[in-house]
């Protein structure tokens, strides 16, 4: 029989990078499970199948754009006067080999990966320390755990991501909001299928368990972390990663 029990009813959650891959799996799988849920992508009509869905609310913006992400809050604050979830899912990632990097591309990547997802968190935390509860979801990498040739630049953001989600867990559990982040390892995405048939070949060569993961498997852990059966869960990195080495 069918339950009709959904995890995130009443919640309130912004997302971020909507318009593929993990981030478009999490945004119907929070929206499948009750959410309200603020879509947040750079095209504008990436998201253009969610109109007729009530509980979509697509914002096209740049989340390295200040003056947008201070928009996007007093909109959710206007409309909702509360927000419950924030996941820091938009990212990209320039590879490159140790000096072959550009300043531009280190700016660029960082911009994306790192600063935007710390300013981020401080405008939801306003949210969350008034409300008292809250759970941030932080999209890191295997790379950003274990690194990899080629991936200096990359797998540094991840690395912070790693960092500053465990600082941040710390600092917000006194208020009741929780701070995890998910490290997928590889993952069937347009981005993971720009590295080429060779470097894909021996990615696969590395997974234990035989197979790339789906998005679905980190949206999967994103509505762990997002709904109440994870509520003493916090600083935690976890893998989705198939046992692979890299």
């Amino acid at each position: 029989m069918a339950s009709n029990f959904k995890l995130l009813e009443k919640k309130v959650a912004l997302v971020t990078g909507c318009n593929r891959g993990i981030g478009r799996a999490i945004l119907d799988l929070f929206l499948e499970n009750g959410a309200v849920v603020y879509a947040i992508d750079r095209e504008e009509t990436s998201l253009c199948d969610y109109r007729n869905d009530p509980n979509c609310i697509p914002v096209c913006m740049d989340v390295t754009n200040s003056e947008q992400i201070k928009s996007l809050f007093v909109k959710i604050k206007n409309e909702q006067n509360r927000l419950d979830i924030l996941v820091n899912n938009a990212g990209i990632m320039k590879d490159a080999l140790i000096g072959m990097i550009s300043k531009e591309q280190i700016e660029q990547t960082y911009a994306v990966n790192v600063f935007a997802v710390i300013e981020l968190i401080q405008y939801a935390t306003k949210f969350f320390k008034k409300q008292k509860s809250g759970s941030i979801i932080n999209l890191a990498s295997i790379m950003g755990t274990h690194g990899n040739i080629g991936q200096l630049l990359y797998s540094s953001t991840k690395g912070a991501v790693v960092t500053l989600t465990k600082s941040a867990s710390k600092e917000l559990a006194v208020f009741n909001v929780r701070v995890n982040a998910i490290a997928p390892g590889a993952i069937d995405t347009d981005m993971l299928h720009s590295i080429g048939d060779e470097k894909m070949n021996k990615l696969m060569s590395g997974i234990n368990m035989g197979r790339l993961g789906a998005p679905k498997d980190v949206a999967n852990v994103a509505l762990f972390l997002a709904g109440d059966l994870s509520e003493y869960v916090t600083g935690q990195i976890i893998g989705v990663d198939g046992s692979m080495i890299v």
